[in-house]
């Protein structure tokens, strides 16, 4: 759980049934409601993928080095780098 000795307050806006199943949880569990949104957001954060650079993205695409019989020094002679 946080240090919640020196959190922030924020506002949110949910529906108006999400309000309802989660008053209805908090009286369930005894908990309050912030800590129950505060529990769900941490959970939701630490299970998030991490973004990622563009290399990345198309390292794990299978985009890096897939280029099989190309011509050598394409990306450093610059004859190649017309268009």
């Amino acid at each position: 759980m946080s240090d919640t000795m020196f959190s922030q307050h924020i506002t949110i806006r949910i529906s108006e049934s999400l309000v309802r199943r989660l008053k209805k949880h908090a009286g369930v569990t005894g908990r309050t409601d912030s800590a129950l949104v505060r529990e769900a957001l941490e959970n939701y954060l630490r299970e998030a993928p991490t973004s990622s650079s563009a290399y990345d993205l198309a390292r794990a695409a299978g985009l890096i080095g897939c280029v099989d019989r190309a011509r050598s020094g394409l990306s450093s002679n610059r004859k190649h780098f017309g268009g």
